[in-house]
């Protein structure tokens, strides 16, 4: 079981990760923005980060450079799919700055776990 802080400004993809994560065995701490997961990020200790790139308050972007202002050792997973331009580039841009792996959306299940499993491959636990 991994400690995931997971950043999602919709609330129904947003309980719909966290019942993929939960159902597996992890243990899963929800932020509705940027804002609210930078705050998290210190009281949580997550070895994992889920974050949209695309929400009110602090983006995603931003989240990553500030999780290296930070210091975090919490792998990183960038879900995103409405940016204005290409998502592409994006998720390119949101590796540059430190994401263990990217995701477009709309993502399946089995790309979800899979990315889980691979940027935390210690705790890999069967979909």
């Amino acid at each position: 079981m991994s400690r995931i802080l997971l950043i999602e400004d919709d609330p129904l993809v947003r309980t719909t990760l966290r019942e993929y994560l939960v159902d597996v065995g992890h243990s899963v701490t929800e932020a509705r923005d940027g804002k609210e997961g930078l705050r998290l990020v210190r009281l949580v200790d997550p070895e994992l980060i889920i974050t949209d790139l695309v929400m009110p308050e602090i983006e995603g972007m931003e989240v990553l450079m500030k999780l290296q202002e930070y210091r975090s050792t919490a792998k990183v997973i960038v879900i995103s799919g409405g940016l204005r331009g290409s998502t592409t580039d994006f998720l390119k841009i949101a590796e540059s700055l430190g994401a263990s792996k990217v995701l477009a959306k709309p993502c399946t299940y089995e790309s979800l776990m899979a990315a889980v499993n691979e940027v935390l491959p210690s705790s890999a636990l069967s979909p």
